[in-house]
């Protein structure tokens, strides 16, 4: 979980936050939107979305869901390459200039 919702999640349990105000749903968290909104109701926080989109079938939904998921592991995959790839042009960098 993000530091930004941890936070936001400690404030809505300490009653201190009445309204979220999100431009779309699914920005505020990709997965688990409904135990979200289940503990904001428990707690008096309102969620408004400004702009809703179309009521998507179940299909739909799922469907995002999965592409979802894809690219947030597939951008962790590129993202540890990528990191790995600058650590041993560093090194080689370093050996060179020896």
């Amino acid at each position: 979980m993000k530091k930004g919702l941890k936070e936001l999640m400690k404030l809505i349990q300490s009653n201190q936050v009445e309204r979220i105000v999100v431009n779309y749903r699914d920005r505020l968290i990709r997965f688990g939107m409904e135990l979200v909104e289940q503990i904001c109701e428990c707690h008096g926080t309102e969620i408004e979305v400004i702009n809703h989109t179309e009521d998507k079938t179940y299909e739909q939904e799922l469907v995002e869901d999965m592409l979802s998921i894809m690219a947030v592991f597939s951008s962790r995959l590129y993202g540890n390459r990528s990191h790995k790839q600058k650590r041993i042009k560093e090194k080689i960098e370093d050996i060179l200039k020896e």
